[in-house]
């Protein structure tokens, strides 16, 4: 007689964390430790927003790209997400992802609820620089040089900022489908305020994708930009831009993750 027996799937090196800031505020860790020993410069680590929805699938495809001995060098991977353990929780995104702005300047949400509070970018970087970052670097060996993050729409929409005001914080910056629209475009204006001051000879290796079948809007923030960050080649920050063909807000994001190996690579 056949028989079945289930039982929770869980992984060795995959760990969770409870964390609560500086600022009393509860986040969940999600870490996926390479079963590899560390390069002699550490360990290469991507930080992950939205860990609860992006962790999974980015964890799963940096096990199958860094297999040896083909494979590239081992990354350590951790997930940002929060206790709630939704995909996307919004008010805690909202808080955490975005620059400060006014609900008037918002447009209405799907639902008609208002929106959740916002602007605390700044205290999040403080959040990631000043706590996680030397939270993770007690517990593995990591290499301070190759630290990348990673977000989608909103936290697209952060990544982006965050190589604007923190620019030596990560060597690779992963920006997702942002959402541009953000407080009237403020984003790009911090851009430009980014090129104006930027001279310095590091660099800085961004990837900005969106799915080619995303909302217009969308597609013209994103293109905008791309168009400015490209202007800054000269400058040490190498931008490539990627729109995957029949892609939208959704289906693009394991598109993404999996180009991310390859990207670190660069």
């Amino acid at each position: 007689m056949t028989t079945m027996t289930k039982k929770p799937y869980t992984s060795d090196n995959y760990f969770e964390v409870a964390m609560t800031s500086r600022q009393q505020l509860d986040y969940r860790i999600l870490i996926a430790a390479p079963t590899e020993a560390p390069p002699a410069d550490g360990y290469t680590v991507i930080y992950a927003l939205d860990g609860d929805a992006l962790f999974p699938t980015l964890a799963e495809a940096v096990k199958l790209q860094t297999r040896k001995p083909k494979g590239y060098e081992p990354i350590l991977v951790i997930g940002i997400g929060y206790p709630s353990k939704e995909p996307f929780d919004m008010e805690r995104r909202c808080n955490d992802f975005t620059l400060p702005v006014s609900e008037a300047q918002l447009p209405p949400r799907p639902d008609g609820s208002p929106w959740p509070p916002n602007g605390k970018a700044n205290e999040f970087l403080d959040f990631i620089e000043h706590e996680l970052m030397p939270a993770i670097a007690k517990e593995w060996p990591v290499n301070k040089k190759k630290q990348a993050v990673v977000g989608h729409s909103l936290g697209g929409l952060f990544t982006l900022y965050a190589l604007c005001a923190r620019p030596n914080l990560f060597s690779h910056v992963v920006v997702g489908s942002p959402s541009v629209w953000w407080a009237n475009n403020a984003v790009l204006k911090e851009i430009d305020k980014f090129a104006e001051t930027w001279n310095s000879q590091h660099t800085i290796n961004l990837l900005l994708t969106i799915g080619a079948n995303e909302l217009p809007d969308m597609l013209e923030g994103a293109d905008q930009a791309a168009e400015q960050m490209k202007r800054l080649s000269d400058k040490n920050i190498l931008t490539d831009y990627v729109k995957f063909d029949e892609e939208d807000h959704v289906s693009v994001l394991p598109c993404m993750l999996s180009r991310l190996p390859r990207f670190l690579d660069s």
